[in-house]
């Protein structure tokens, strides 16, 4: 993922919202959200490459989802895939304290990464380019690839957007809507991380559209204060024209 925005406890009718686009290579092979067969409960995409997936829900109201920390000068070549992160907790019965526990001592295994995770009680935080760890207050969060809540240009306006939009739901169009944005950052707002000014620059936009890599996939995922969860997944083409949808509606057990 490189945009996530997030309502948590933030509505008193939708507990959990989540807007996130998923930006990856087009050659990477992927398969659209579904319920995984070796893991029944858990309802993710997945990376065709590693295995692992970048965000994902379960029946049982475990959340987990990941962003890339950009620094390429740090980047180990051997690196365990962070996807896995997401797909170990989802598919694990360990509580949220107990995996976090577990972070902090493997962390240095895997590039820079954040990593949204929990359940209908509490949500976490957790950056391997941060010492600390984070239990979420009731609020809207913006995660990109910095740190959570860093004033990216497209994180202040999707945080400011989401805040607004969430007053719509059942209907999912703005938040579609918001992930769509393909507005770039001026020069002078855009952060420096390593990469050339050309690509920080495509990189600005909530919605990119690069040579060869973009936004591939959007989700929208709600849980409303009866327990009924509600997620949506679109895939995108290289044009930005989408390609197909899922969606799946649920109680959670």
């Amino acid at each position: 993922m490189c945009l996530i925005l997030l309502a948590w406890q933030a509505h008193p009718d939708y507990p959990l919202v989540v807007a996130a686009n998923r930006d990856e290579f087009f050659a990477r092979p992927t398969a659209p959200a579904t319920f995984w067969n070796d893991a029944p409960q858990v309802l993710a995409g997945r990376d065709l490459e590693a295995g692992g997936t970048w965000l994902g829900f379960t029946r049982f109201g475990r959340f987990a989802a990941l962003t890339n920390y950009r620094d390429p000068a740090s980047n180990l070549p051997k690196a365990s895939s962070r996807g896995l992160l997401v797909s170990r907790f989802l598919s694990g019965t360990q509580t949220s304290e107990s995996y976090l526990a577990d972070l902090q001592t493997e962390s240095a295994r895997y590039n820079g990464y954040n990593l949204l995770f929990g359940n209908q009680d509490a949500l976490y935080y957790h950056s391997n380019r941060d010492t600390t760890a984070q239990r979420l207050e009731p609020g809207v969060y913006g995660l990109s690839n910095h740190l959570l809540d860093t004033p990216w240009p497209k994180v202040a306006r999707g945080k400011s957007a989401m805040a607004r939009v969430n007053d719509a739901l059942p209907d999912e169009a703005p938040l579609f809507a918001l992930l769509r944005d393909d507005q770039r950052a001026p020069d002078d707002a855009l952060p420096r991380t390593g990469i050339s000014l050309e690509w920080e620059r495509m990189l600005s936009a909530a919605f990119i559209q690069a040579p060869g890599y973009g936004t591939r996939s959007s989700t929208v995922l709600w849980v409303n204060k009866s327990g009924e969860a509600h997620f949506t997944e679109c895939s995108f083409a290289p044009d930005g024209g989408e390609t197909g949808r899922v969606e799946y509606a649920f109680p959670l057990q």
